[in-house]
């Protein structure tokens, strides 16, 4: 660990130990990033690999999803009364077995409950990082620290996803899962040197966690995040199909595309990092629009190459730019239990993944085209905006007693735990 900062004086300063600790955040996000996006580019090989259809191999990306969703309410009420740090570990030691785990599947079955443990962790480790970034910073910079933990999962598309791919491809799809357990490992190490320790709060609870799912502003945010952030999805399943069969692209351009999407992901993180220390809920108003204005010109517009270029890195960066402020958003209306509805909004991502699959293949079985789960996305980007306005609204006839820019009265010192 020759690298970590050794000079006192660095040690001391307030804004070094962010920095560090919110890097070691990330690179735990690279790692999740990685393992979530690059199955889908070997499901092929999984599928010869265990001796399974495609459809089945799909599933394995379901158990994973499914993972995710059941583990981040299920692991954050259980550590409630952890230190943010210590459970930030275990959530990693748990996430990096499942999947050293995958790379012994023997089988179809052992390979689904393996991709399902490694899925558990992710939810509730974004949530808890993002709190431990939040209690790092000023409360004006919250936004800001957000993103960067976040920046991990968008730099894993530009690197990560296409290194694993392309390892997977040459050596075998278990090595895939051999290269995310060692980012694992290092995310361990690099927790345990670089995050600063601290008691756990004496009041914390499993019943203080879960009084979040009372609030029904957190339901409503949710809501935004599942609803909104399909359109995103619904566009990201079949970039590849669109990009061929639409805009002309041979598939061994394909990674180049993905790359630019990746790329957007990183713009759009920096970007909607610095929008949600300006307004949360005009953050929130603004990139519903934006995304679903972008989605419909790329839906008029792919079939020429150089704006399909154009518009998908745009797409990846409309959608990042909305995650934290969804995120700060959460923090926000769950004082007193940030933790767990910090972490319901990566279930709630993983939910409009699946919504916007679903959505976006039923309008192309019905014969409307590549271009169609495009204009779905639209739409449901306009009904996200219709229930953050509704959020809004009651947010004007209940004020909150502490507004965005001031220091919270409960949150921050739950997150520093």
């Amino acid at each position: 660990m020759t690298t970590l900062p050794s000079p006192p004086a660095a040690r001391r300063d307030p804004a070094t130990i962010a920095a560090w600790a919110i890097l070691a955040l990330a690179i735990g996000g690279f790692g999740i990033g990685t393992t979530e996006f690059a199955m889908m580019g070997l499901l092929p090989n999984v599928a010869e690999g265990v001796g399974i259809s495609i459809p089945e191999a799909g599933h394995v990306i379901s158990a994973y999803a499914l993972g995710v969703v059941v583990g981040a309410p299920v692991l954050v009420a259980i550590g409630a009364k952890m230190p943010r740090k210590v459970l930030a570990l275990g959530l990693m030691v748990l996430f990096t077995l499942g999947n050293f785990s995958s790379v012994f599947a023997q089988d179809y079955t052992m390979l689904l409950v393996s991709r399902f443990i490694a899925g558990l962790p992710h939810g509730a480790y974004f949530g808890v990082a993002a709190v431990l970034a939040a209690s790092l910073v000023a409360p004006t910079k919250r936004g800001h620290a957000i993103a960067m933990v976040m920046m991990g999962l968008a730099v894993a598309n530009v690197l990560g996803v296409p290194l694993a791919t392309y390892v997977g491809q040459q050596l075998g799809w278990r090595w895939l899962f051999v290269m995310v357990a060692a980012i694992g490992l290092v995310t361990i190490v690099a927790i345990t040197f670089l995050v600063p320790a601290k008691k756990a709060h004496p009041d914390a609870s499993i019943r203080g966690e879960l009084s979040a799912l009372r609030r029904g502003q957190v339901w409503l945010t949710l809501l935004v995040g599942v609803v909104g952030f399909g359109g995103f999805f619904a566009v990201y399943t079949y970039v590849a199909n669109t990009m061929t069969d639409v805009a002309g692209f041979p598939s061994t351009f394909l990674p180049v595309i993905v790359g630019l999407y990746g790329l957007g992901m990183v713009a759009g993180s920096l970007v909607g990092g610095r929008m949600a220390d300006w307004s949360v809920m005009g953050s929130i108003y603004a990139m519903m629009g934006f995304i679903s204005v972008s989605l419909v010109i790329y839906a008029v517009s792919v079939h020429i190459q150089w704006m399909a270029l154009i518009m998908i890195f745009v797409i990846g960066a409309s959608g990042s730019m909305l995650v934290p402020s969804l995120q700060t958003r959460l923090l926000d209306v769950s004082p007193g239990a940030p933790t767990l509805a910090s972490s319901l909004n990566h279930s709630a991502l993983n939910m409009a993944n699946a919504l916007g699959a679903f959505a976006g293949g039923l309008v192309i079985t019905w014969g409307w085209g590549y271009t169609a789960p495009a204009l779905v996305g639209a739409v449901l980007a306009v009904l996200g905006l219709g229930i953050a306005l509704f959020s809004g609204f009651l947010d004007k006839l209940k004020p909150r007693p502490t507004a965005h820019n001031e220091p919270h009265t409960v949150v921050p010192s739950r997150a520093a735990d």
